[in-house]
């Protein structure tokens, strides 16, 4: 299993039984981190989490807003709220979360949801785990574009952010799937994203062209033909 799940409520003792039987139901295989508030865990700057338990009420900054925030940042963790009442449950859809659970949660009930987060995470989509300014993110593979080499830095223009790594092209494009084309030295891109490919030009969902090298037009075609 091996996932990494954090909890962030601040209700000391909540915290403490959730994580008791997070643990429990995980048989210890799984890294399970509590934080005290939303700033708290933001503070510790760490994206690349699997399922988050976030308590809705919280002083300062709510579970819902903590929720937004990452998914604006590109978090694709399994979001399951905590809260008193459902008062905000539309919000939590707008966060595509799993479920809400009412407190006092109930262990039982903990761990079907947690079987429903397994299972999702289970028969996740590619990804790749890149080192940039914002820490280790986890890049899911259909949020990628496409990739700009500048010198020693490559930019990946994602449907979110960009990110900035230190990595050739080459290296990076050996760790994703057979989805990625070469279009040109200094450009890899996304078949799944490709909208019209022209002689000398690939254009791409949202707006962006990527030049295409002499000589790879027949070549994009058919991988293009063969990834959708």
């Amino acid at each position: 299993m091996g996932w990494k799940i954090a909890i962030c409520d601040d209700d000391a003792g909540q915290a403490a039984q959730l994580q008791a039987d997070v643990t429990d139901w995980a048989h210890g295989a799984c890294a399970v981190t509590c934080f005290p508030s939303a700033e708290a865990f933001r503070f510790a700057g760490d994206t690349d989490w699997d399922i988050l338990l976030l308590d809705v009420e919280m002083p300062g900054m709510s579970g819902i807003d903590l929720a937004k925030r990452l998914r604006g940042a590109g978090c694709r963790a399994e979001i399951i709220f905590i809260t008193s009442h459902f008062e905000c449950m539309a919000e939590g859809y707008e966060v595509d979360a799993l479920h809400y659970l009412v407190k006092p949660v109930p262990a039982e009930k903990l761990r079907t949801v947690l079987d429903r987060a397994a299972a999702r995470l289970a028969v996740e989509p590619p990804s790749v785990v890149i080192a940039c300014e914002e820490g280790n993110v986890k890049l899911y593979e259909s949020e990628l574009l496409y990739a700009e080499s500048f010198l020693h830095d490559l930019v990946l223009h994602t449907t979110g952010p960009d990110y900035r790594i230190r990595e050739s092209i080459s290296a990076f494009a050996g760790r994703l799937s057979a989805d990625f084309f070469r279009t040109h030295r200094s450009y890899l891109v996304n078949l799944k994203a490709v909208v019209r490919i022209g002689r000398t030009s690939v254009l791409l969902r949202g707006g962006a062209e990527v030049p295409l090298a002499r000589g790879k037009y027949d070549a994009i075609n058919r991988a293009f033909i063969d990834r959708n």
